[in-house]
């Protein structure tokens, strides 16, 4: 019988998350499995690997053939290190301190990598939502200001159409010294008329 580690699909349509499983090979992609060891979610930023190194480890030792998929996961949770370094341990060539001393600089050289990632993603979110805030409050404030040009130049044409109906006091007077010359002048020519008569 041969073992495979692969996924196994779940989760809601378009928003996939897969297991980590130990079956055989033989058995449909989401049907039996032997074991479960852990869950992958791509749908977070930076994806979601949880396996427990301790059991893919052991089927790794035992003969289990990991799937591609599932064998860049176990290689970026340092599993395939791990398995590389506890061979060379049986075989002699290295010490178990010395492959534990490599193993624990490398998984802190990642976690450090992991880490800047994250952060680098988190500040880039930050970033982008200022961003949009600034453009949101500069869209508005010039909405605001085309509101109140509009509200002045209403006003305006208001405060002229009041002037042009209530006219002043002074207005008044200038008016009416300049309807009297013009009611006079057709009383004379009235007169002409009658004297042509």
């Amino acid at each position: 019988m041969s073992v495979k580690i692969r996924l196994a699909r779940r989760g809601r349509r378009k928003m996939a998350i897969y297991d980590v499983v130990v079956a055989d090979a033989r058995a449909p992609r989401d049907g039996r499995f032997i074991e479960k060891i852990g869950s992958y979610n791509p749908n977070t930023n930076p994806a979601s690997i949880n396996i427990n190194n301790e059991r893919a480890l052991k089927w790794l030792l035992n003969g289990a053939q990991p799937t591609d998929t599932v064998k860049a996961m176990l290689s970026y949770r340092g599993v395939m290190l791990k398995k590389h370094l506890q061979i060379g341990v049986l075989k002699g060539a290295i010490t178990q301190e010395v492959a534990d001393a490599k193993f624990e600089a490398w998984l802190s050289e990642k976690d450090t990598k992991i880490a800047g990632k994250t952060e680098g993603i988190t500040a880039a979110k930050a970033d982008a939502r200022k961003k949009a805030m600034d453009a949101e409050t500069a869209k508005n404030q010039a909405r605001l200001d085309a509101i109140k040009a509009r509200e002045d130049e209403q006003k305006a044409l208001l405060a002229a159409a009041e002037a042009a109906n209530n006219p002043t006091p002074a207005q008044e007077a200038e008016a009416s010294t300049e309807e009297a010359p013009a009611a006079e002048a057709p009383e004379a020519t009235e007169g002409e008329d009658e004297a042509k008569a």
